[in-house]
């Protein structure tokens, strides 16, 4: 038995978390409006509308009002669902596949694989993040998996530097010295003993990575390098920011990306610390 005690029965004890249940609720709300939403639709997000119909606030017709090109707010607000969470899991599975490969050769291998490793996992941290992402999706362009590939490629250190500490840890127990010492390959200790005991801690960062995936797609589309012609609702508040929206008064083209944003984000963050915390028997113990 190699599995570590902190992650038995982590989501009996996740069900319990008031935090993360809240979370948990935030995410399938806006899951659920991505998957059904559109469908609902009575609106085409990217159909333009007349000239009478730019910035008209709330009424039967438009349940949340038009913005600077006669679109209806609500349906880019639906559709932005799908491109946030869609941006920001494929974003996250890319950044943790990384980080976590990168983590678990450096910290089992040892030697001089763990300094390069390191060393090149150092030159992402210190590196701004922000001016880095917005050079790299300036020269891929601006497509929507651009935007993708330049998120996840861009925020794995963190996550190779967390999981290596846990593996340089972990190989050091008994149960490794056992599988070794009966005559296991390193691929199989690595498969079998390690990698599970290592997955919920990936589990809990790939929670609190997605929050980032979403913001770093939101910062991207409302700072102009998001791809156009997918709603989102980064490029809501990027349309909203250059048509003068707050300034004139038309908060109902402002307010609700910026709040979904809020929301999405906070969702994943309460359900990874509510994970880390039940997974980190300090943090239990405290509570």
């Amino acid at each position: 038995m190699g599995r570590d005690e902190p992650g038995t029965g982590a989501f009996a004890l996740f069900r319990r978390s008031r935090l993360g249940m809240a979370g948990l609720g935030l995410v399938l709300a806006f899951a659920a409006t991505a998957l059904v939403g559109p469908a609902l639709a009575p609106y085409e997000p990217l159909d333009f509308g007349t000239a009478a119909e730019v910035l008209r606030p709330p009424s039967r017709e438009h349940l949340l009002g038009t913005d600077d090109m006669g679109r209806d707010v609500a349906a880019a607000l639906v559709a932005g669902s799908r491109t946030s969470l869609l941006v920001g899991l494929s974003a996250t599975l890319i950044s943790m596949a990384l980080g976590s490969a990168v983590g678990i050769a450096a910290g089992w291998r040892g030697g001089l694989a763990d300094s390069i490793l390191m060393r090149l996992t150092d030159v992402f941290l210190v590196l701004p993040w922000m001016p880095l992402m917005l050079v790299l999706a300036a020269l891929l362009g601006s497509s929507l998996w651009n935007i993708v590939l330049v998120i996840g490629l861009t925020g794995w250190a963190g996550t190779a530097r967390l999981v290596r500490a846990q593996v340089l840890a972990i190989k050091e127990r008994q149960f490794i010295e056992r599988a070794r010492a009966t005559g296991a390959s390193g691929a199989r200790i690595v498969l079998r003993h390690l990698l599970p005991n290592v997955f919920p801690l990936i589990f809990a960062n790939t929670i609190l990575v997605t929050a980032v995936s979403v913001l770093s797609e939101t910062t991207l589309s409302f700072l102009g390098m998001g791809d156009s012609t997918r709603p989102s609702w980064g490029m809501m508040l990027h349309f909203a920011f250059e048509s003068g929206a707050a300034t004139s008064g038309a908060l109902w083209f402002v307010l609700p990306p910026g709040l979904c944003v809020l929301g999405l984000v906070l969702g994943f963050t309460l359900m990874g610390y509510a994970f880390d915390e039940i997974l980190n028997p300090k943090l239990r113990r405290r509570g």
